[in-house]
């Protein structure tokens, strides 16, 4: 399936029916009285976080979703049917913005999470709604209220708690595949991950996180070169970022510090906050590096960076120090699950209308 992050659409909630005059009619009633009844509501545009979808590439080719029109009322006290209401399946991270003010509306975070994207339009008033006692015979109804019409913007943050950032061939693939279940597209080549790739890591019974391998970064990606920038703000709602770097780049004049460097300061001019996220460093592919030279090829590397973060030693391919990497990694993003943690909401398809 083709990942797609982006795409826009036209919802439409469905109006409000009409309001009914009439007034009882039987045999030995002379004046029976009014009893058109109120006009149904319009069917609501409901979207929905769905866990098992990871693109939006439904919406790109169906943009229109159009609720039904509530039924009008009727005589006899009958009032009209609801209209059906629509249910749009979404990816969780979709945020939903207003396509011509870019104004943020909704952001699905939480599988399951249900929200009302467009409001059907009231039902109009019967005139059974206006008799008094001086007004016995009234002949006033109200027309339906139209339904929410809305341009919307859609775009996806992939959710997970961890992601993996780094210039292309540094490992991120390797790695998500030795720890996680993800199985992505390795090869010996730049740029093999083409789209973000989602793995769950299991720690233990009931232990748990998600991370994200991204396609590899280049200098000038938060202006467009490279693949990397299409998906920078994947990064944007992780917990941590773990920075891979590869110890044993196939060109010995490859100057790893630098490339380094220059992911940071891409993150940063993409976006402050992104680059304020906490950040560690994953030092990829040790097994290709003498046992004798890896404490001083480490300990250079982290001096010429001055990173005062913590630093992990590992090698993707033969699994060494992942474990440890693993541990570490849940304990934080479970510190911070803790933090984060909100009351349930209400799913509106099921609460009742307000008056």
């Amino acid at each position: 399936m083709k990942f797609v992050d982006e795409a826009y659409i036209d919802v439409s909630a469905g109006d409000g029916g009409a309001g009914c005059v009439s007034f009882r009619h039987e045999k030995y009633k002379e004046f029976g009285g009014p009893n058109g009844g109120d006009g149904g509501r319009g069917g609501h545009v409901f979207a929905v976080a769905d866990l098992n979808l990871n693109t939006l590439v439904d919406f790109r080719f169906s943009r229109r979703y159009d609720a039904k029109r509530g039924e009008h009322g009727m005589g006899s006290d009958m009032f009209g049917a609801a209209g059906d209401d629509i249910t749009l399946k979404m990816p969780v991270g979709t945020i939903i913005s207003d396509a011509e003010t870019g104004e943020v509306l909704f952001e699905l975070l939480t599988p399951g999470e249900v929200i009302t994207i467009a409001k059907g339009g009231d039902g109009g008033f019967g005139n059974m709604r206006f008799k008094s006692a001086i007004n016995r015979a009234p002949r006033q109804k109200t027309p339906g209220w139209p339904g929410e019409k809305r341009n919307l913007k859609l775009e996806l943050k992939v959710l997970a708690d961890v992601g993996l950032l780094g210039m292309p061939n540094a490992g991120k693939s390797t790695l998500i595949s030795a720890i996680s279940n993800a199985r992505p597209r390795i090869a010996d080549y730049p740029f093999t991950t083409l789209h973000p790739n989602l793995g769950v890591v299991r720690v233990g019974p009931e232990q748990s996180f998600v991370v994200a391998d991204l396609p590899g970064l280049i200098e000038g990606a938060s202006e467009g070169a490279g693949l990397g920038h299409q998906f920078l703000r994947h990064l944007q709602r992780t917990r941590l970022l773990l920075h891979v770097i590869d110890m044993a780049p196939f060109d010995a004049a490859i100057d790893t510090v630098a490339q380094a460097k220059a992911i940071v300061n891409e993150l940063k001019k993409y976006d402050p906050a992104l680059y304020a996220k906490p950040r560690w460093l994953v030092l990829n592919k040790l097994d290709m590096v003498p046992l004798e030279q890896r404490a001083a090829l480490v300990k250079d590397f982290v001096k010429r960076l001055r990173f005062k973060g913590p630093v992990f030693e590992i090698s993707a391919l033969t699994r060494e120090g992942c474990e440890s990497l693993v541990k570490t990694v849940y304990q934080h993003v479970k510190a911070q699950q803790k933090a984060e943690q909100t009351p349930e909401a209400v799913d509106p398809r099921f609460a009742p209308d307000s008056e």
